[in-house]
């Protein structure tokens, strides 16, 4: 039998190793974050190969027109046309407009005008504008779902599990599982802006909501079958009753997942722009969850059935003797 709880310590390495990396990167650089939470226009406009444009002369041409900040440029070429295209994120016109007294759609055409006096015919490939209240509430709301779905699911383990000893401890340690998923997701895209300027938008945060209810179903699945056994298996250490439970449910968790991220993968190959991104969220967050959901979830019960963290400040080795406690 894979002796999975026995080397818990191992896969806790395993997934500091992980995670540290993406928390050094969001101290450092923090969580780059899109205009869906902080405001602002985005633009994605295409120009012929032969124009005579740069990202300085963007940033030129909308302080131009007014724009008080410098926008945030980055370069694209297009592999089957050849054109340049141009992400641009700046000041979001509805509040230039605001301020004007004038409609937004004017503002955005006598920019668009401007752009085209400088530059040339151009094509826009995409446009959204989100105010800086939206950006705030969208933020707020957030950090409310996250904190409901947390409370959400301590409520139902420990409804669900009354019937075993200490069944609030299968909440606390979901909800710690979940939050080594989200932790591990938010430092991935840490990284991932800084090397390659990638954003958190509202499409993330779907992504991370659906990352939280793999990871609570998966160590769901493994917390049953430990209820389960805990009445079939009287008198046995409850270490030995929780890795018996792992290894029955390994093979389902294991397949499970690997059915859903192989076909996430086969629909990432061929998509493109915000989708490609999204599934690139589901794939890292589902992988983690299996792992925290039979390495992290399971183990970490057995060291607060045996309150282990008493040995590892040199209080002494009597707490072994707390098994059950």
């Amino acid at each position: 039998m894979f002796k999975i709880i026995e080397r818990r310590y191992l896969w806790f390495l395993i997934s500091a190793l992980v995670i540290v990396p993406g928390l050094v990167s969001i101290a450092l650089f923090g969580i780059p974050r899109s205009i869906d939470f902080v405001g602002g226009s985005f633009f994605e406009l295409a120009f012929a190969p032969d124009a005579a444009v740069s990202e300085v002369d963007l940033i030129q041409a909308f302080e131009d027109y007014g724009f008080d900040a410098p926008p945030q440029v980055v370069t694209a070429t297009d592999p089957e046309t050849g054109a340049t295209r141009y992400q641009i994120r700046a000041r979001a016109i509805s509040s230039m407009a605001e301020l004007q007294g004038i409609e937004q759609t004017d503002v955005k055409a006598g920019l668009y005008a401007a752009l085209e006096e400088r530059f040339g015919a151009f094509e826009e490939l995409q446009f959204a504008d989100v105010g800086p209240s939206v950006g705030r509430q969208v933020t707020q709301n957030a950090a409310i779902a996250v904190t409901l779905a947390s409370i959400g699911i301590l409520l139902y383990l420990t409804i669900m599990f009354r019937n075993v000893t200490h069944s609030f401890r299968f909440g606390v340690i979901a909800i710690t599982a979940m939050l080594h998923d989200v932790v591990l997701v938010l430092g991935v895209a840490s990284i991932m802006g800084h090397f390659f300027k990638w954003e958190v938008d509202a499409l993330f945060l779907t992504a991370l909501l659906t990352v939280i209810g793999f990871s609570v179903h998966d160590s769901i699945v493994v917390f049953d079958r430990i209820r389960e056994n805990s009445g079939r298996m009287r008198g046995l250490p409850f270490e030995r009753v929780v890795n018996h439970s792992v290894v029955q449910t390994l093979d389902r968790s294991i397949n499970t997942q690997l059915t859903a991220v192989f076909t996430l993968m086969a629909i990432y190959i061929y998509s493109q722009g915000q989708l490609k991104t999204f599934l690139f969220w589901l794939i890292i967050g589902i992988i983690s969850g299996t792992y925290s959901s039979i390495f992290n979830a399971a183990p970490l019960l057995v060291v607060w059935n045996n309150r282990e963290w008493n040995t590892w400040f040199g209080r002494g080795k009597d707490a072994e003797a707390a098994i059950g406690a």
